[in-house]
């Protein structure tokens, strides 16, 4: 049977390997130059005009709290289609596209003290790597990114 995997475009941040469903993914993009926006928060980097429409950029390594970013020549922008709206992610690298079956995933664990898993939507495991998989809907849709609206 063809559909017992789901897909997921790997990139890393850090040392970490994370994982996003391949659906939400529009297009993968250099990292280029972002007008920064007065008093926003430090994780977003900012905004890029991406064929006429103005779209938000993410930095997720300020966003998971993992150090002082460096971009070189592997850093890229993933550009997201989320609950309609258009978001640009900055990631240190992307990996490739994995494949993994309802068997190589497991839950989000319990993390926590000071840990924030209210984005992890779980854990793959491929061989002997270990994936994190995001809910980019949770993040995106959270109350302190505001970038998609709720309309329920």
């Amino acid at each position: 049977m063809l559909d017992d995997y789901d897909e997921y475009l790997t990139f890393t941040l850090d040392k970490e390997e994370y994982g996003v469903d391949i659906l939400k993914v529009q297009e993968i993009r250099g990292y280029d130059a972002v007008t920064r926006l007065p008093s926003s928060p430090n994780w977003i980097k900012g905004v890029i005009n991406l064929r006429g429409a103005i779209i938000p950029v993410i930095d997720m390594r300020i966003k998971f709290k993992l150090g002082e970013p460096h971009y070189d020549a592997f850093t890229v922008m993933i550009i997201l289609n989320v609950g309609g709206r258009v978001i640009g992610m900055v990631v240190d690298a992307v990996s490739d596209v994995t494949r993994l079956t309802a068997a190589q995933k497991r839950p989000a664990p319990e993390l926590g003290g000071g840990i924030d898993a209210r984005f992890i939507s779980g854990i793959g495991s491929i061989d002997q790597r270990m994936l994190i998989l995001l809910d980019i809907e949770r993040m995106i849709s959270s109350p302190e990114m505001a970038l998609v609206d709720d309309d329920d």
